[in-house]
């Protein structure tokens, strides 16, 4: 079955759309609460059930935090508003607070215009494809009020905010300390910018932030992982040990060094992948996904640690890493699974397990990537109706053919239909940047030409 609503991370949309419109997300709500009580009562023993619900900073979550509240409470779902906070404490809280689901209001690293929803299981994780068609189903189903004294109920969740703070800092060894580390956090103006820096300083640091003045739209707005520029200026600026970047929902975090330089994580995924090998914390293989660096794939077989690769998408690095028994993977983007400490991606838990190897080794980030030779990589978008037509156009079948025999042993070369845009995501790598270039012109000309 084809999904007709969800994409690689949720649904997702610019405000206003056909499914980021109040009255689409009111039966959103509604449909999945009714699919929450129709798997409670198959169950035996029958309670309400309940969901809680998450936001960023956007101001149109105000509109959308409404309608879902309306739409799983008229199916007969308790509902708990924990307000502005990061998606992975969704994840945490929905787990600890023993609720049957949770929603994330949230489009992640994308501008104030645009908003999504995210779902995850009771066990924290985000769903499946076939418990994502369920709920597309469900949404074919009329919109319906149960009996008044059956209608749910919705209450602010009572300490949020500490309850989180609390699961992160457990994230690393007990007595664990940053006193005499300098910090600069950049929050996006987005869900971390009241727990990322209290965090850090709760833990000794020294803490100086940017992105920590949302009001509405400001979201992602040139600050962010997606926007660094801003935090390597005032790391330099400082003289910081290290700057700390969020994106606007808080499970992707870039890091910036004391030059200035951008870690991404790739950089992050090497780090803690050869540490975790020598103390023997590392389990199963380290997943990356297609876009992860084959400099990175080369220095981790090389040191002896299975790589694999997934399909784009944190929730596909996480099913290959649950099926390898893996607690290791993530994406350059910065999207890092530590799953033996956390659910999901979750950019502070990440951040803290690379600050506890540098501080437990003395090694600056410069150091703890010695040996980590990325390859030139680029990527270009082709704008195009119908990307998975355009991939499967036999003029560009060839080309990639091509190019792949082109690098072959050196590098890669792929196309990726995006999940969250109508392009085709061309990208080749490979050592020789020449190379590099014209392999990706070629490939995206036949690209261009399909559409």
């Amino acid at each position: 079955m084809s999904r007709k609503y969800f994409g690689t991370d949720g649904i997702r949309g610019r405000v206003g759309s056909a499914t980021i419109s109040a009255d689409f997300v009111l039966r959103l709500g509604n449909a999945y609460g009714h699919a929450l009580r129709e798997r409670a009562q198959a169950g035996g023993v029958w309670r309400k059930p309940m969901v809680v619900i998450g936001k960023d900073t956007r101001i149109s979550n105000y509109m959308f935090e409404a309608a879902l509240e309306a739409g799983l409470v008229a199916a007969g779902v308790d509902v708990q508003l924990m307000g502005p906070m990061p998606t992975p404490a969704v994840s945490h809280l929905t787990r600890s607070l023993r609720a049957d689901g949770g929603i994330v209001i949230s489009a992640s690293h994308n501008p104030h215009y645009d908003n999504g929803i995210k779902f995850f299981s009771a066990a924290g994780e985000k769903l499946d494809d076939k418990t994502e068609e369920a709920i597309e189903a469900a949404l074919d189903v009329p919109f319906s009020t149960v009996e008044s004294e059956q209608l749910g109920r919705a209450e602010r969740t009572r300490d949020a905010i500490g309850r989180y703070v609390e699961a992160c800092k457990s994230a690393v060894p007990k007595g664990f300390d940053l006193g005499g580390m300098r910090l600069v956090v950049d929050c996006a103006n987005g869900a971390t910018y009241q727990i990322g820096p209290l965090v850090f300083r709760e833990l000794g640091a020294r803490v100086d932030t940017i992105g920590d003045q949302p009001n509405g739209t400001n979201i992602n707005a040139g600050v962010g992982s997606t926007h660094p520029e801003a935090l390597c200026a005032r790391v330099v600026e400082t003289g910081a040990d290290l700057g700390i970047a969020f994106d606007g929902d808080g499970d992707r975090v870039m890091l910036v060094d004391g030059a200035g330089n951008v870690r991404d994580g790739d950089d992050l995924i090497y780090i803690l992948a050869r540490d975790w090998q020598a103390s023997g914390r590392l389990q199963g293989p380290v997943v990356g996904t297609l876009m992860s660096n084959f400099g990175l794939e080369q220095a981790l077989t090389a040191a002896g640690i299975d790589f694999r690769r997934a399909n784009v998408g944190d929730r596909y690095v996480h099913r290959m890493l649950i099926d390898n028994d893996g607690v290791l993977g993530g994406e350059a983007s910065g999207h890092i699974l530590c799953l033996d400490r956390s659910a999901t991606g979750d950019g502070i838990v990440a951040a803290l397990q690379v600050l506890e190897v540098m501080k437990r080794t003395g090694r600056s980030l410069a150091e703890l990537l010695e040996g980590l030779q990325r390859v030139a990589q680029k990527t270009r978008n082709v704008r195009c109706a119908d990307a998975k037509r355009a991939v499967a156009d036999p003029g560009v079948v060839a080309a990639l053919e091509k190019a792949q025999a082109d690098v072959k042993g050196r590098g890669r070369a792929f196309l990726r239909p995006s999940g969250t845009e109508p392009v085709v995501r061309v990208t080749v790598e490979a050592a020789d940047p020449a190379l590099v270039d014209s392999t990706l012109d070629a490939l995206a000309r036949a690209v261009e030409a399909a559409v």
